[in-house]
């Protein structure tokens, strides 16, 4: 049984918009296992994206707590939060974020640099996941010759090269045709079973359903349902 990874203990956000309070997660308790290969549906506003940033410690919640390998996040000062997303989690985005100025190469070397790794140590390790992910044709290439679907490569790359425990996946399949969404979710797969870090993806893609093992819907800000695909429900 994988151990526990994330956990969310009674947590709600509140935003001010206006003169009015806008609750976008509602007292939403989980735990995420090591090695989760799982995701958030549910319509805009449901919360979803909320609940990735709060994990990712881009945000804090208003009341409850957070927790990654029983550490709390709410404990952590913003250069610790800082060290927290640097060494732990790769994020991939559906506007891909790469930066335009660099090559294949360099976009995937980026994190290693910023966690103080020498390019010279860590120069096999990007040229093997730019070959894991099929892009060593273009390895020189700057985004701006890239296709969709070959950017979002480069983003699971450089999320995964730094080795993170855990991946989010803001509506990673947004911008891509069918095509290559199922070739994205097929690699991401693939990619999750080999390096065992724990992917939470937050979608509307109903494609995404096909692939993952775990399904937590939200709706107003709570959990509607939270099941395995083989339909059992998960005690929260």
């Amino acid at each position: 049984m994988n151990e526990t990874l994330i956990t969310l203990e009674r947590v709600s956000k509140v935003y001010r918009v206006g003169e009015e309070n806008f609750t976008a997660l509602n007292d939403v308790s989980m735990a995420v296992g090591e090695g989760a290969f799982m995701s958030f549906v549910g319509p805009s506003g449901s919360g979803k994206t909320t609940l990735l940033n709060l994990i990712g410690g881009l945000d804090r919640p208003t009341t409850g707590e957070v927790f990654f390998n029983g550490a709390s996040l709410g404990n952590m000062g913003r250069s610790q939060l800082a060290a927290y997303r640097r060494e732990n989690i790769g994020f991939i985005f559906q506007t891909f974020n790469l930066l335009p100025v660099y090559s294949v190469y360099e976009n995937i070397l980026f994190p290693l640099i910023l966690n103080g790794r020498k390019e010279s140590c860590v120069r096999e390790r990007v040229e093997s996941m730019v070959a894991k992910v099929g892009l060593t044709e273009h390895i020189s290439k700057k985004p701006a010759q890239l296709s969709g679907g070959q950017c979002q490569r480069v983003a699971i790359a450089r999320a995964l090269v730094k080795d993170p425990l855990l991946i989010l996946a803001d509506e990673p399949t947004a911008n891509l045709d069918s095509e290559n969404s199922l070739q994205i979710l097929e690699l991401m797969r693939e990619l999750n079973r080999e390096y065992k870090a724990a992917v939470i993806f937050s979608t509307h893609d109903e494609k995404v359903t096909r692939y993952i093992r775990r399904e937590v819907r939200l709706e107003d800000g709570k959990v509607s349902w939270d099941k395995r695909r083989d339909g059992a429900e998960i005690e929260t």
